[in-house]
């Protein structure tokens, strides 16, 4: 190799690598040597060269192993080095892995037919990094200088030859399938070891550690130790402290069962989570959808910042890249974009917030940036499960919370107030021995076991574990499970309409060009056979050039062998477009690959950087691909909204094909046309384009013309040619109406906030039901976007006109648009569709209704009321938001409950919301209220049957107290009662599965407390019940049934029949007003749907077996007698049953009350709105 004149020249005449490290690829007609540049060019041109390229990549293959498929031969590069690469993140790291990569003495392999080739292959690559190395010594250069873009020229080649040669792997085709387990094994894998669980002897620990169980440790020991130390015999005395140690074992292991399986869910759900986080990676020269686990170095991996954002790996970005910005605030914490050029490294865990690339995977889990730190988090061991620490900060948690307190300080006053009278009347008045004390305590400690509610925490896990599995089952993946009792309390779903109201099945059905309006009438026709027979050659080329350039790489459609469309993947609006051109009969691919500074294969590959892409955002509307042209300037091409596109068109392709200047006449027949698609239902898209002189800056704005959003628009996508614009049909899913319907019913209101045009928004709204007959003027629902009241219908423009406000400095204010919420209070009740919205009108939406109090204002909810039949609900909005996008997600947080899109969202938009909605359906939002507010009635059900059963315990335990200083009720049934009612009945109520009945009422209020009126009646009327039917027994059974007083026989030392039945009727009481506690409004069949709840059932049946087998079997231990007769086991279910007719008493008289009570009130706040509305008129009068 010698070097003359600047340049290196192969001595066996392979193509020259300049000094400078450019490199002027070969055309077509050229043979393509072995040098590094022809490997890198190979690769890129792929099949074209296949036989070329197949002798090169044996080049390759015999340095690492023997020939091709071996691709488990060494790698010259350790997962070590890659790791080193992507934590250092400098071009002197690059060059130390390329030096230590390529090897500086190369024998040639002896099975290759050239191995001159291959010599001068590794040189040049050394070549490569020598220049690299000068670059580090002369830079950094001037911005924008011819240096620098040399130098950047030299990194973008170095990148490809780490991607190409060092991991075997290529920009075009990525890699081999077969590879990637190899891949694992000797570069790792991008799944992050999962924290361990906690062991089953660690749970129980933590289990024991609980202040009343220790309590009952220590008693259940003394009473052992005495009664086997006590010098008089007393046979089996010791049986009951034996029992209650055992009751406290099985309390310990239920307790710790339930949390090791509450471990499972947690890991269920957040390996769910993982499996909804899919990259786009080319293997075999094929786009390949992945999850972010199955990533592997080597991995060429498509991102844009629509759909493919978040990054899963360590990456460098290849070249040519599209105006990528990447947000790294999640590890640097900086929040302006960051602008990314070939050659930079891409890290994982930050997200592409514009444009779009393509980058070589280099390090992935715990070698990568990222896994590092997660790894880190994983093995701390103050490390909480974030889906656990979220959840216990809940308002429904802390309403619990404070519930249970003051239960438990009731509790502990009983368990005092039943000491102090045992050990008062027993010891002082009736003289019993001092170790009578230690009874007197048991009983004090079982009260208060029985009073604490230990249980609740564990329904309330149960019941959101519950639902979010079976959540999961209906297409609502719950990563907060507080999201799922916040959802039952939801008043507003702000949702999109695309994908989510519509099927997002897009098909293109209208097309107006060249003057001719043409709409496929036959869903069996496609648009494209009806736009061959009519349109002009000319047009259509045109038309499919703007689709085929001015789309994203990763929508694609894959055909049959016959040619026809088999399936497709990408925006599935972009799906539409392409195949639309495919029915015209064109090839969208050999379109793109034919098109300089679009092509990204081939010759025409190396001048992929040449074009120029304005990815599409919502502020914007657009999208535009330019390229260059023959003649040395640019062709912008465009797509976008149609009411914006037109508007900066000055021409149109007219009818043949021949351009004219586009008048108010013609502007208006574009607009005519658009508004009947619209009418349709149809998304509407504009198509344009114009010609650039070869100097023109795309980053040049317009301070005339703006966007939407009002920023300044790129001067690029002005004065513009109009080619057309297409409608594109997609279909409302038929289960939207009555999921609507029942929000209505539900007392949810259902805003639609789309991008889409107002005319589209209001045909799809109206279709699905948010707009009904009273919100068009007149009732007259023809002209459905023009015939709406007042703020029903509003576009981005126009709400935030209205609801921000601009205060100048010298009067107080800051000079900037400024939110105004009394301004928002006045349109938001009226407010259904807010169309042609930016990502930040959602996030304006939900801030406004949560901090709107407009409830407050009883003046203005009952002007609503009177006048526009709007009801206000009476406390704050509790908002549910959908979003797909990477700017929603700002939106997703605001909401009370964010909801993202499974299939259409981005991973960004997962990340910021509470729920994914993996059928990306409306009325998987609608089943998700339906669980929440199930959550809620269930906890409701569960504390109603618990504080029915501390109020008759405790009650009958104070009785005991005072009249025999001890409870009828022996410390070990109390702890039977309470692992019944807090840990088995938890299990059967918190299962209960949801009804559409639920949906038939209002939202519940956030702050309302849990226990109702009714509630408090049921538990009253059954704890009453309960405790006259124990203190009858108790005090009057012995002369009505004729048997010894329990008192008397135990002061003997036997077991009492009397206190046995006592105890037998109380338990079942519990038992049957179980199911009475199934339901908590009053419903006269308590028995309805309970054959549904396969594990109410089973629990009720395992209880009430384990309840005979204890009365009939449990002797000393149990503190029960021999068994019972038939008549006093009739006795305990008689009255047991008892619970079913009395539960319907309280029912009808709680309901009369009620009923007579609401008409009064219905009277008084009608009185009171006509009088409000009437003096708020003549106060209007009187002002002007």
């Amino acid at each position: 190799m010698t070097v003359a004149d600047g340049n290196t020249t192969e001595a066996n005449g392979s193509a020259p690598l300049a000094a400078n490290g450019t490199y002027d690829p070969p055309t077509t007609e050229q043979p393509i040597e072995a040098g590094m540049e022809g490997v890198i060019e190979l690769r890129r041109r792929g099949s074209r060269f296949g036989g070329l390229a197949a002798a090169v990549e044996e080049s390759i293959a015999s340095s690492i192993g023997k020939g091709l498929g071996n691709y488990k031969a060494a790698y010259a590069i350790t997962k070590e080095d890659l790791s080193k690469l992507s934590n250092d993140r400098s071009r002197d790291a690059l060059i130390t892995i390329l030096e230590k990569g390529i090897p500086k003495n190369i024998d040639s392999p002896k099975d290759i037919e050239n191995p001159s080739r291959y010599k001068s292959m590794y040189e040049n690559a050394r070549l490569l990094v020598q220049q690299l190395k000068e670059d580090q010594e002369k830079g950094p250069f001037p911005g924008n200088s011819p240096e620098e873009h040399e130098a950047d020229k030299r990194v973008d080649m170095a990148v490809n030859v780490l991607t190409s040669v060092l991991l075997r792997s290529s920009p075009e085709t990525g890699i081999d399938p077969r590879e990637v387990e190899y891949r694992r094994e000797v570069f790792g894998t991008n799944a992050i070891a999962e924290k361990p669980l906690e062991s089953f002897f660690q749970l129980c620990w933590e289990a024991v550690q609980d202040f009343v169980l220790i309590m009952l440790i220590i008693l259940g020991a003394i009473t052992v130790v005495v009664a086997v130390t006590e010098s008089k015999p007393c046979g089996a005395c010791w049986a009951e402290g034996t029992a209650i140690l055992a009751t406290v074992l099985l309390v310990v292991l239920l307790t710790a069962g339930i949390d090791y399986a509450k471990q499972f869910a947690f890991r269920r759900l957040s390996r769910s989570l993982l499996e909804t986080n899919t990259k786009s990676v080319i293997r075999d020269g094929k786009q390949v959808i992945v999850v972010d686990d199955d990533v592997v170095v080597g991995d060429i991996l498509s991102v844009n910042s629509h759909a493919l954002a978040s990054i899963p790996a360590d990456c460098v970005l290849l070249g040519p890249a599209a105006d990528l910005k990447m947000d790294e605030s999640t590890l640097t914490g900086e929040s302006d974009p960051v602008r990314k050029k070939p050659g930079d490294f891409i890290l994982s865990g930050t997200n592409a917030v514009q444009g779009s690339g393509r980058m070589v995977v280099i390090a992935v889990g715990t070698n990568s940036v990222s896994g590092k730190i997660r790894a880190r988090v994983y093995e701390s061991a103050d490390h909480e499960d974030e889906l656990d620490d979220r959840d216990s900060n809940s308002p429904l948690f802390t309403k619990l919370d404070l519930i249970a307190k003051q239960i438990g300080i009731a509790g502990m006053v009983a368990a005092t107030l039943a000491f102090a009278a045992s050990c008062i009347i027993g010891l002082a008045i009736h003289g019993d021995p001092v170790s009578e004390i230690l009874k007197y305590l048991t009983t004090a400690i079982t009260v208060l076991a029985v009073a604490v509610p230990e249980g609740l925490p564990l329904a309330v896990t149960l019941a959101l574990a519950f639902s979010s599995h079976r959540m999961t089952k209906d297409n609502n993946l719950v990563k907060h499970l507080n999201a799922c009792e916040t959802m039952g309390c939801a008043t507003t779903i702000c949702t999109d309409k695309t994908g989510t109201l519509t099927a997002n099945k897009m098909t293109a059905r209208a097309l107006y060009t060249v003057e001719e309006n043409i709409v496929a009438t036959d869903p069996e026709i496609s648009l494209g056979s009806y736009v061959k027979q009519v349109v002009p050659a000319e047009a259509l080329d045109i038309l499919a050039k703007i689709i085929s350039i001015d789309t994203m790489n990763e929508t694609v459609l894959e055909l049959d062998h016959e040619g026809k469309i088999k399936s497709s993947a990408g925006n599935p609006t972009e799906v539409a477009l392409l195949a639309l051109v495919h029915d015209m009969g064109m090839d969208y691919e050999e379109i793109r690959n034919n098109t300089r500074g679009r092509s990204s294969v081939g010759a025409l590959g190396e001048f992929l950087v040449e074009g120029k892409l304005l990815g599409f955002s919502s502020a914007r509307k657009l999208m535009s691909w330019a390229v260059p042209t023959e003649g040395g300037g640019y062709r912008i091409y465009t797509k976008g909204a149609e009411d914006v596109l037109m508007s900066r068109c000055t021409k149109f392709v007219g009818a043949g094909g021949k351009i004219k200047d586009m008048t108010p006449e013609i502007l208006e027949e574009f607009n005519k046309t658009s508004l009947s698609y619209s009418r349709r239902g149809m998304r509407n898209l504009g198509f344009a384009y114009a010609d650039l002189p070869a100097d023109f800056d795309f980053n040049a704005s317009s301070s005339t013309i703006k966007n939407p959003d009002g920023g300044d628009a790129f001067l690029a996508e002005t004065n513009m040619t109009a080619v057309g614009l297409i409608g594109i049909e997609d279909p409302l899913r038929p289960e939207v109406p009555p999921a609507i319907k029942k929000c209505y019913i539900a007392g949810i209101d259902v805003r639609m906030v789309t991008g889409d045009n107002p005319y589209t928004a209001a045909s799809i709204s109206y279709q699905a039901g948010i707009l009904r007959d009273f919100h068009f003027k007149d009732g007259t629902t023809e002209h459905v976007a023009t015939n709406l009241k007042d703020n029903v219908l509003m576009t981005g423009d126009e709400f935030r006109a209205k609801v921000y406000r601009t205060i100048p400095e010298e009067q107080g204010g800051t000079g900037k648009p400024e939110f105004d919420q009394q301004a928002f209070d006045k349109i938001w009740p009226h407010l259904r569709i807010l169309a042609r919205s930016s990502p930040d009108d959602k996030l304006t939406l939900a801030h406004g209704l949560n901090q709107s109090t407009l409830f407050a204002d009883e003046t203005a909810c009952a002007k609503l009321k009177t006048e526009d039949s709007i009801t206000i609900f009476p406390d704050r909005q509790v908002i549910a938001m959908t979003g797909d996008g990477t700017n929603d997600a700002p939106a997703l947080k605001r909401a009370d409950v964010g909801f993202a899109m499974g299939i259409s969202g981005t991973q960004i938009a997962k990340d910021a919301a509470d729920i994914i909605l993996l059928d990306d359906n409306f009325a998987s939002i609608v089943t998700a209220a339906k669980w929440g507010r199930n959550i809620y009635a269930s906890l409701q059900k569960f504390l109603q049957f618990q504080l029915t059963v501390n109020i008759s315990a405790v009650v009958t335990a104070l009785v005991g107290a005072f009249a025999y200083q001890t409870s009828p009720l022996a410390a070990i049934q109390l702890l039977w009662v309470n692992l019944l009612m807090d840990s088995l009945a938890s299990l059967a109520l918190a299962s209960e599965p949801p009804v559409d009945e639920l949906l038939e009422k209002p939202p519940v209020n956030r702050t309302e407390h849990m226990i109702t009126k009714r509630m408090w009646a049921n538990m009253l009327g059954q704890a009453s019940y309960q405790i006259i039917v124990v203190v009858v027994l108790l005090f009057a059974g012995p002369e009505i049934l004729d048997i010894d007083p329990g008192k008397e026989v135990e002061a003997q030392g036997e077991m009492s029949v009397h206190y046995t039945l006592i105890f037998n009727t109380f338990v079942w009481m519990q038992l049957f007003n179980e199911i009475n506690c199934r339901k908590v409004k009053g419903e006269l069949n308590v028995f309805s749907g309970i054959l549904n709840n396969a594990l109410f059932c089973s629990i009720l049946l395992v209880t009430s077996v384990l309840q005979a087998l204890i009365v009939e079997f449990g002797g000393n231990a149990l503190h029960v007698s021999d068994g019972l007769s038939g008549r006093y086991w009739a006795i305990s279910l008689i009255f047991g049953f008892g619970s079913l007719p009395i539960q319907q008493i309280i029912n009808v008289i709680f309901n009369a009350t009620v009923n007579s009570k609401r008409k009064w009130r219905q009277k008084r706040r009608y009185d009171r709105d006509r009088a409000l509305v009437a003096q708020n008129s003549c106060s209007h009068l009187h002002s002007e």
